[in-house]
């Protein structure tokens, strides 16, 4: 692989595109072609189908980075991921085949940031104002905080039960960062994720949104993972030119 990947950024639950701001700014100032779409969030299968649609437009070798709710999207994406060549977890669900979020979560007490979900009549799950401001983006500039509440995207509470076929991190490499002082998702649950999927992993002190309070170290994560799928698509480039030279 020769030419940079492109970059599809997959934001997740009560949030929505804008959260990658600053680490799209940064991305697209050194070159990269980057894509942060919107998710419905209506089901995990139109999810799937959104990215499935993002990743078909680009115009080669694509890297996904995934945020909470994300990482179940790129992960439910499969072994058939279009154009995909690693995948970037932030802060997400990296789950194996069989197991679900609900599941998932009912295995300890309501984390802080998610202990007081408010559903409504249509089955969308929201977060209040304070859990949101206080515990989902806790090192976060409060009044910045308050605007990501106000645009956050709802969450379909099926989308809790929804079982995870094989996942896409089993057919590509995987890079992973752990927020240690995430009050969403907890630490150790990500540091199982990342370990089971053989994640090169980062361990970065901020909430459960490192993209808004620590984006630096998010595009510093990117630009691994953008090294190390080049790398291997050059020994793959070389591997395959002795083997026509033979």
């Amino acid at each position: 692989m020769s030419a940079r990947p492109n970059i599809v950024l997959v934001h997740g639950a009560w949030a929505d595109g804008s959260c990658w701001s600053a680490v799209v700014e940064s991305l697209q100032a050194e070159g990269f072609t980057v894509t942060a779409p919107q998710f419905p969030e209506t089901s995990l299968a139109d999810d799937v189908a959104r990215l499935r649609q993002v990743l078909k437009r680009q115009d080669g070798p694509t890297v996904v980075v995934g945020h909470s709710y994300g990482g179940q999207i790129i992960t439910a994406l499969g072994p058939d991921a279009p154009n995909v060549v690693g995948l970037v977890y932030i802060a997400a669900f990296g789950l194996d085949e069989g197991e679900s979020i609900g599941a998932l979560l009912t295995q300890g007490p309501p984390t802080p940031a998610l202990a007081h979900l408010d559903i409504d009549e249509l089955g969308f799950a929201w977060l209040p104002e304070d859990d949101f401001v206080q515990h989902f983006a806790a090192d976060v500039d409060p009044a910045k905080a308050r605007v990501m509440y106000a645009v956050q995207q709802a969450l379909s509470a099926s989308t809790l039960q929804d079982v995870m076929g094989p996942p896409a991190w089993k057919s590509f490499p995987s890079w992973y960062l752990v927020a240690t002082a995430d009050e969403a998702i907890p630490p150790d649950a990500e540091r199982q994720f990342a370990a089971r999927m053989g994640a090169t992993t980062v361990e970065v002190a901020s909430s459960h949104v490192p993209m808004v309070s620590q984006p630096a170290e998010v595009v510093k994560l990117v630009h691994a993972a953008v090294e190390g799928v080049t790398a291997a698509g050059r020994s793959a480039a070389t591997a395959r030119l002795g083997r026509d030279s033979d």
